[in-house]
């Protein structure tokens, strides 16, 4: 334990002045962005000085945290401004049609800031690395045998960061399934309870199928502590558990949350499926579709995050459980109202306590 720096002196000598520790010094490259808010706020709150990049201003963020609106295409300029930084958070997701022209370039961009700063370079990784041949129980080491076009741009990314590290950039990898919570733009209020109201549920695959799940504000968390390590290898990976449901599991969680929250439908609840064949062939004239229709495979494909290496990288972490973690969601997505009584809406026993 440190010193109890608030300790009265013994004698009548002016105490020796001791100054603060310096709070350590984040840069959140894509603040305004699900992930990038929840980050912001979860570095903010573990007491980090926190530098949120956006090109607009966020609506709301944390006391303390700075803004600066210099774009990526300018890695010197954001350097310049994010001085200090011993970590750069990147949380930069451009739309599915820009991907193959967007993605990786400006991937390349967060690395160059986070070279200019020495800084270690965090990048949230997702399972389109694997394939459609992946195995149901994906752990650091497994083959990448993406396919599809964005799997293998994320492979080239992962690659990128290996090749760089003999350069001195330090990174890390934290993978995660499907994100959910911290509000709009998932498949969760696009598509699964996009009708919750109505007492419709819509499940992409067959509703047996485990899939991996990440709920962003305890990734959020496993970010601050990880970063919190100095040990790590100069280019890592490690995989976040999260929540591995079926997709029975993940509707009955749903219906378990808005039935909390009063929504209680008369004729029970209905749930279908989603009609991939007219997204495929919707997708030659709307490019959104083709690009959603390229990952149906997920859905298809069981698979789980082996999170064994990122406990022993930072020891056990805070895991909401998933009917709490799915009534925030729905809360923050204004469909159903906060329970105050309500078991499945009450808050998780505090991660904070995990992180220090």
């Amino acid at each position: 334990m440190e010193p109890n720096a608030c300790s009265a002196p013994t004698s009548r000598a002016a105490p020796t002045s001791r100054a603060a520790p310096t709070a350590r010094i984040v840069l959140v490259l894509g603040a305004n962005g699900r992930f990038g808010a929840a980050a912001t706020q979860a570095f903010a709150e573990a007491g980090w000085r926190v530098i949120a990049q956006a090109r607009r201003a966020p609506a709301a963020l944390p006391a303390g945290v700075r803004h600066v609106d210099t774009p990526l295409a300018d890695p010197a300029a954001l350097a310049a401004q994010a001085n200090g930084a011993d970590t750069v958070v990147y949380a930069v997701n451009p739309p599915y049609t820009r991907w193959a022209a967007e993605a990786l370039p400006l991937a390349r961009a967060g690395m160059a800031v986070a070279e200019r700063l020495g800084a270690r370079f965090m990048l949230p990784g997702n399972v389109y690395n694997f394939g459609e041949s992946m195995p149901p129980l994906l752990r650091e080491d497994a083959p990448q045998d993406a396919r599809t076009r964005k799997g293998q741009i994320r492979v080239r990314m992962e690659s990128e960061l290996e090749s760089r590290a003999a350069a001195g950039l330090r990174s890390v990898v934290i993978r995660a399934g499907d994100f959910f919570g911290g509000g709009a733009g998932s498949w969760l209020d696009l598509v699964i309870a996009k009708s919750l109201r109505a007492g419709k549920l819509v499940y992409p695959g067959p509703t047996d199928r485990p899939h991996a799940w990440a709920y962003l504000p305890d990734l959020a968390r496993t970010f601050v502590a990880v970063a919190q390590r100095a040990d790590l290898p100069v280019a890592e990976r490690l995989h976040f558990a999260g929540h591995t449901l079926t997709g029975a599991q993940l509707l009955d969680a749903i219906e378990r949350a808005a039935e909390a929250g009063g929504i209680r439908p008369a004729g029970g609840w209905r749930c279908g499926g989603l009609p991939w064949f007219l997204l495929r062939a919707g997708g030659l004239l709307v490019p959104m579709w083709r690009e959603i229709a390229e990952m149906a495979y997920l859905w298809q494909a069981p698979h789980a995050l082996d999170g064994r290496r990122l406990m022993q990288a930072v020891g056990p972490l805070a895991e909401t459980p998933v009917e709490v973690a799915m009534a925030h969601a729905l809360q923050a997505l204004g469909l159903i109202a906060p329970q105050r009584s309500s078991a499945a809406a009450r808050p998780a026993s505090p991660a904070k306590a995990a992180f220090s």
